[in-house]
């Protein structure tokens, strides 16, 4: 996953979410849950690369960071604690990409739906 396209597409395999522009500035993509407006996905260009910024849970933010340093970083624009911001270069897999995009989706769904995903499991 190298773009904005690709993030996009794969941000709308998720259920009841839409693309938004938020912004007056296009460069900024919102993904967004349908139910909350939230949002669980920030795709921009800057320093000449496409990145996504997404939630995390601090603890995993930090080993992702770890595990990742050259791809995974404290977020751009972003409340470092909670988001991290990852680099869209090839360098991580579009399945490790998707499953970081698939944690914030669900970090950031309305409760009501929470509750609903708790009850199937």
């Amino acid at each position: 996953m190298t773009d904005r396209t690709s993030a996009i597409q794969a941000c709308m395999r998720l259920k009841n979410v839409y693309e938004d522009y938020p912004f007056d500035d296009d460069n900024w993509t919102a993904m967004r849950h349908r139910e909350n407006g939230k949002i669980f996905a920030l795709i921009f260009f800057r320093n000449g690369d496409f990145w996504i910024n997404l939630k995390a849970l601090p603890q995993m933010g930090a080993v992702w960071r770890q595990q990742f340093p050259r791809s995974v970083f404290a977020a751009y624009h972003m409340n470092k604690m909670h988001w991290i911001g990852v680099l869209l270069d090839g360098s991580l897999s579009d399945e490790l990409i998707f499953s970081l995009i698939s944690d914030s989706y669900v970090l950031t769904l309305p409760a009501s739906a929470k509750s609903r995903l708790r009850a199937k499991k």
